[in-house]
């Protein structure tokens, strides 16, 4: 394994019973950069996540994160190597029945024995990183999705992560929420030097933020560069998926008999 990578993903595969998800996957997450994993939906992305996360294991294949095998180790291993990653939701998965300090203070409190007034001037710094140490009494109710989001960012981020993992950070938010996180991604990134991993339908958000972008579909890696490359290319896929092209390789009609004959039968069923 390179010591310039942090992830590096081998020959992956994985299956549920006959049914294959990931078909040999090799993927290489660098150190201190911003990596966005792409494609639609059902094509394994967040499976892939799951496999850095150490959640399942490969049918075949491999992940390793700095320099670990994850499914070789044992349950110990597995939870210390969580505790150096952090996992943005889809929705925030924020404890509903917390203020915003006490969601951001849980991990703090839950695995650390810190003594509380560090835990409270931790939380304050891990709040006002993103923007929102004035909602620190409210609770997830009181909160917009895109503060609700940004709560579940600094809560991700308590414990100093060496690998931040999202998982669809940008559904559900509106153009400034959106554009708001996606630069606290970025600049999170950057200031604390840790590694990100996007998983995102959101083409045009990321690739201003991303430095590698990797587009998977049914299973496999079929395509992969820089967000300029990315935009330039002309492979049939990726120049559908980034610009959100009806009909192409991913085709509008489901699969079905020819249209004319399905009419056909219809008229002489009257």
């Amino acid at each position: 394994m390179s010591a310039d990578n942090l992830v590096e993903i081998s020959n992956l595969n994985f299956a549920y019973g006959k049914r294959a998800i990931l078909k040999g996957i090799d993927m290489s997450i660098p150190r201190g950069k911003v990596v966005a994993i792409m494609g639609g939906s059902g094509c394994g992305k967040t499976t892939l996540l799951r496999q850095i996360g150490g959640q399942i294991k490969p049918t075949a294949g491999e992940v390793r994160v700095d320099g670990q095998v994850m499914h070789e180790l044992d349950r110990d291993g597995l939870y210390k190597m969580r505790h150096r990653m952090g996992m943005l939701f889809q929705f925030g998965a924020l404890f509903t029945d917390m203020s915003v300090f006490d969601n951001v203070a849980f991990q703090m409190r839950e695995h650390t024995d810190l003594p509380e007034n560090v835990i409270r001037d931790l939380v304050l710094m891990k709040l006002h990183a993103v923007g929102l140490r004035g909602a620190r009494h409210l609770l997830p109710a009181e909160l917009s999705g895109g503060m609700a989001r940004r709560v579940a960012l600094a809560r991700a981020i308590s414990l100093d992560p060496m690998l931040m993992m999202y998982d669809e950070p940008f559904a559900g938010l509106d153009p400034i929420s959106l554009g708001v996180i996606g630069n606290l991604i970025r600049r999170l990134t950057d200031t604390l030097g840790i590694t990100s991993i996007i998983v995102t339908h959101d083409v045009q958000e990321s690739l201003k933020i991303v430095d590698y972008v990797y587009f998977v579909s049914e299973g496999l890696v079929v395509a992969h560069g820089t967000s300029e490359e990315m935009r330039q290319s002309d492979l049939p896929f990726v120049h559908q998926f980034v610009h959100g092209e009806m009909d192409g390789p991913v085709p509008f009609q489901y699969p079905a008999t020819d249209y004319r004959e399905d009419l056909m039968k219809g008229a002489l069923h009257v």
